[in-house]
C-alpha cells in the first residue's frame, strides 16, 4: 500500500480529547486521518465510525445532507463510550471531489436527485474507495468493530479487507426540509438502512 503514518497529536474537542493519526497516500498525494479515543489493544470490539470527508457539511454547516451531524453524533457516542475510533477519508462528494461536488448541487437545484446529478456528470453514484482502511486499521491494532454506519457497501468493504463487524449500529440524525428528499434517496437509490422513522421514533410509552 502507497498510505504511510506520519504523526499523532492530541485534539482537544467539546466531547473529549482525542489521539489524532496523520496518514498519507504517497500515489494519491491525498491525506487522511483517524481520531482515536482509550485503549484499542484490549480484545473488545471498537466503536468506530469510517466517515468520507464532506467539507460542507462536516466545516460549513451544510442542512443539504446528514453528514456534519452524524459526524459529531459519532464523536460524541465515542466520547461517552470512553473508547473507539473516527476514520476521516478525503473522499469528498462520495469520490467525485469538490467542484464536482457542487456541480452536482447545481444539477440537484434544478430537480435532479443526489445519485442523478452524481450520473449526469458521468460518474457512478458511488465512487469512494476504501482500501486504504487496511494500512489504517493495522496501525491502530484495529481488528474488529461496531460500526456506525447506514451503508450496508461500507459493512460488506469493510468485511471483504478481512476486518470483522461484529455489529452495525444505525447512525440516524440531521433530518430536515432540506435533505429529506436527499436522505430518501441514499435510502431507496443506495441501499442505505434507514427511513424517515428512524430519525422520528414514536413514543415507546403510548
Amino acid at each position: 500500500m502507497s498510505l504511510r503514518f506520519v504523526a499523532s497529536s492530541r485534539l482537544p474537542t467539546p466531547w473529549a480529547t482525542f489521539t489524532m493519526h496523520g496518514f498519507e497516500d504517497s500515489e494519491t498525494g491525498k491525506e487522511h486521518l483517524a481520531l482515536t479515543l482509550g485503549d484499542l489493544e484490549e480484545d473488545q470490539a471498537v466503536l468506530a465510525r469510517v466517515h468520507s470527508e464532506c467539507l460542507t457539511g462536516d466545516a460549513l454547516f451544510s442542512l443539504r445532507c446528514d453528514c456534519g451531524f452524524q459526524l459529531q453524533e459519532a464523536l460524541k457516542r465515542i466520547a461517552k463510550e470512553g473508547r473507539g475510533a473516527l476514520l476521516y477519508l478525503r473522499q469528498e462528494g462520495r469520490g467525485i471531489g469538490l467542484l464536482n461536488k457542487i456541480r452536482a448541487y447545481h444539477l440537484q437545484d434544478a430537480g435532479a436527485d443526489t445519485v442523478e446529478a452524481n450520473e449526469r456528470l458521468g460518474f457512478a453514484a458511488d465512487l469512494r474507495d476504501y482500501s486504504m482502511l487496511i494500512p489504517m486499521l493495522k496501525h491502530l491494532n484495529i481488528q474488529k468493530v461496531r460500526l456506525m454506519t447506514n451503508n450496508p457497501r461500507k459493512v460488506a468493504a469493510l468485511e471483504n479487507y478481512g476486518l470483522q463487524v461484529e455489529e452495525r449500529l444505525p447512525l440516524t440524525t440531521g433530518m430536515n426540509p432540506h435533505n429529506a428528499g436527499y436522505l430518501d434517496t441514499k435510502a431507496s437509490k443506495l441501499g442505505h438502512m434507514m427511513s424517515a422513522d428512524d430519525f422520528n421514533p414514536k413514543d415507546s410509552e403510548d
